[in-house]
């Protein structure tokens, strides 16, 4: 299996979790950080099962698109033949039940039904094709990961796949023997090309920079770093050891990603890191790190 394009923590999913150390999270934005995070695993574990794909496959994660001023997310393309295989990933958990077009999580709490998200997916994407004249087959599929998953009630006719069934899955994917040609590749260049790199739709809680704790977090277990020896960041509470500046550059992309605006100069990543209190250790990492901008007190790194 050939992947165009690799699936990596979301912007959304990444800003929670630093503001989740960084501040106090409300209640609902913990149950969305939750949510987030364990879709991201359920999609991971989808790529175990798919990964020992052959190569006569291309595969596509986490693409956003927009079609007639909607945006719709896809989770997997898989591109094989004549057809653009399309999955919808689920890591639902627990016992969940149908009744008519409803889907419930016991006890009875409905949910939203996964089989309409697949069907407006493969709807919208099916028209984006058609507007670029794009003429491949799609095939929509609902696969759900866990496997403390058990849906009662499920119409023999959907197209999904629990657990136990991913095996076969894989293996009649893997039956499918026709070769990629120029044509494969072209279409994933125009998908990557249509794809958007952020939902305009995205909303964070509320934050300012005066009321986020300051300071390196441990990459192992998001404690704060108490002690800097010998150029290491030493953990306290899981004994994780990491050389001070690849801290200090993960420290930067979080403030980066928090405040894409904002300039990083020494002043700010010092400011940001806390507990190394050497500015001219700071500058050597940035500029050994990043491009200089500027000239004195006006320069800031790039």
């Amino acid at each position: 299996m050939k992947n165009q394009k690799e699936r990596f923590e979301s912007k959304d999913l990444r800003i929670y979790q630093i503001l989740n150390v960084r501040s106090n999270l409300s209640d609902e934005d913990l149950a969305y950080l939750s949510y987030l995070e364990k879709g991201f695993k359920g999609e991971m574990k989808f790529d175990e099962w798919t990964s020992i794909l052959s190569d006569n496959w291309l595969f596509l994660n986490d693409l956003l698109f927009e079609c007639n001023k909607s945006e719709f997310q896809i989770d997997s393309i898989g591109i094989n033949g004549e057809t653009i295989y399309l999955f919808e990933v689920k890591n639902f958990e627990g016992d969940y039940y149908i009744e008519g077009d409803r889907w419930y999580k016991t006890p009875k709490n409905e949910i939203k039904n996964p089989y309409e998200q697949l069907k407006r997916t493969e709807s919208m994407l099916r028209k984006l094709l058609n507007e670029h004249k794009i003429y491949f087959k799609i095939k929509p599929h609902l696969v759900f990961v866990n496997s403390e998953f058990f849906l009662y009630n499920a119409p023999m006719n959907l197209p999904t796949f629990f657990p136990s069934q991913l095996n076969r899955l894989i293996n009649e994917l893997n039956m499918q023997h026709f070769k990629l040609n120029l044509n494969h590749f072209k279409l994933t260049k125009a998908l990557l090309s249509l794809h958007k790199t952020e939902s305009k739709y995205s909303q964070y809680p509320m934050y300012q920079y005066d009321q986020l704790v300051k300071g390196i977090i441990c990459v192992n277990c998001n404690a704060y770093i108490a002690e800097i020896k010998k150029g290491k960041l030493i953990c306290q509470a899981c004994e994780y050891v990491e050389d001070l500046p690849i801290g200090i550059l993960r420290s930067v992309e979080e403030l980066k990603l928090l405040y894409p605006d904002r300039k990083i100069t020494t002043n700010a990543v010092y400011d940001w890191c806390g507990i190394y209190k050497s500015k001219k250790g700071i500058c050597k990492i940035l500029r050994e790190n990043f491009k200089i901008n500027g000239y004195g007190k006006y320069s800031y790194f790039i």
